[in-house]
């Protein structure tokens, strides 16, 4: 056996939120053996000792890494978040400690596009109040205030992966798509770029939201926003709480401005399935309230238990960082059989390389690859070597000055 296989033995995997169980699977089929796999979320005192001698994080959007968190993590090496958002993770503070994370940007990219538009059909047939009505026993058999959704005009605001699936499969059906990114983005099929939210806002019947969160986004639409749409318009977020003001949308809901909404996230959610959810927004039955779902297909789930867990592996088995969120990225080839793999991980400042290299010379040794790649004050610096004893050599790469991680891996 390898000692790049020995190593996987002594490396501690931690899985919460009951990510789907192929990830577990497919750690142990490369020789994890070491994993702790919990449905749910430790609160933070305990989520801190589980994570003091980790080594891989696996987590989705209920954990939240914070600073003292990552604090208490010293053999922490790589984060994986089993969904697209990465805000639930003090990013900036991970790279400073030398810890990549990685994220599942496509795969549930076609079960969020379905289920906006399901409540795009939804919406504009009054399905929900007609729904909650039969359930309070009402029969409201009519085609008022009910319509296709041919001919109408879809407003995406993002155009990224799922906001682009979401406008080529609402286009196949008949409506007329716009969108507006902050970014240049080619359209896809027949959409329209607008120059500016507000034009966007004044021209569609429908609305969708499909942003990250941050700083520009918060509280993105609000009265003034929700005032220049159409009188009688549907608004959809699917993508992160904090971008609606939930109560100028409450307003918008109560003048008629906002005949119907469909949210998937909100301002706070319950921590697990076990606690209430308190939303004004329940007394409305022309709101589609899901629980944070809209990527949680069975077949989004196996795809992202994939991809992430592909990610985190290769991480640890060669150093790739490749799509790495907060981390220089660098694809890595496989470790030849009789060489040893070195990795420097650092603060981005000048002679770092340089004094590495003096210690490789001063140990007589030859590189045989070398990849170095930056971003902002994280340097990572990889090297091969033809040579399996290390140990002296890893020792004094830790002493630099500014250096947050040394690794070694051997071929086999």
């Amino acid at each position: 056996m390898s000692k790049l296989s020995l190593s996987k033995e002594k490396i501690k995997v931690v899985l919460l939120e009951g990510v789907h169980p192929l990830a577990e699977e497919s750690f142990r089929k490369d020789g994890y053996n070491n994993i702790t796999y919990l449905k749910g979320t430790p609160e933070k005192e305990e989520l801190k000792t589980l994570l003091s001698d980790a080594h891989i994080l696996g987590i989705r959007s209920r954990t939240h890494i914070t600073q003292d968190v990552l604090d208490a993590c010293d053999k922490l090496m790589a984060i994986g978040t089993f969904c697209i958002g990465t805000n639930q993770i003090n990013l900036e503070y991970a790279r400073n400690k030398g810890i990549p994370v990685f994220n599942a940007p496509f795969s549930n990219t076609r079960s969020v596009a379905e289920l906006v538009l399901a409540e795009i059909i939804f919406l504009m047939r009054g399905i929900p109040q007609k729904n909650a009505a039969a359930h309070r026993g009402q029969w409201q058999k009519t085609a008022e205030s009910s319509f296709e959704i041919r001919g109408k005009k879809l407003g995406i605001v993002g155009f990224g992966h799922i906001g682009s699936q979401l406008g080529v499969i609402a286009e196949s059906l008949g409506m007329k798509v716009y969108f507006y990114d902050i970014e240049n983005k080619l359209p896809m099929g027949n959409a329209k770029n607008t120059e500016s939210l507000n034009e966007l806002l004044a021209k569609v019947d429908v609305l969708s939201l499909h942003v990250p969160s941050t700083a520009a986004t918060k509280d993105m639409i609000g009265k003034q926003q929700l005032n220049k749409m159409r009188q009688g318009s549907y608004l959809i977020n699917a993508a992160r709480g904090d971008v609606v003001v939930i109560e100028d949308l409450i307003d918008a809901l109560d003048s008629g401005k906002i005949k119907g909404a469909a949210l998937d996230v909100f301002p706070q959610e319950p921590s697990s399935n076990n606690d209430p959810f308190i939303s004004q927004l329940k007394e409305y039955d022309q709101v589609i309230i899901t629980p944070h779902i809209g990527g949680s297909t069975l077949e989004a789930q196996v795809n992202i238990a994939n991809e992430v867990s592909n990610k985190l592996m290769k991480y640890s088995n060669n150093g790739t960082t490749s799509s790495a969120v907060n981390f220089p990225q660098v694809s890595l080839p496989e470790i030849g059989g009789k060489q040893s793999r070195v990795m420097h991980i650092h603060k981005n400042k000048p002679g770092m390389l340089e004094q590495v290299n003096r210690i490789f010379s001063k140990h007589d040794m030859n590189i045989t690859a070398l990849h170095l790649q930056t971003e902002g004050e994280i340097g990572y610096v990889i090297m091969d070597v033809d040579c399996s004893e290390v140990d002296d050599l890893k020792t004094e790469l830790k002493s630099i000055d500014d250096t947050l991680r040394v690794r070694v891996l051997h071929g086999s």
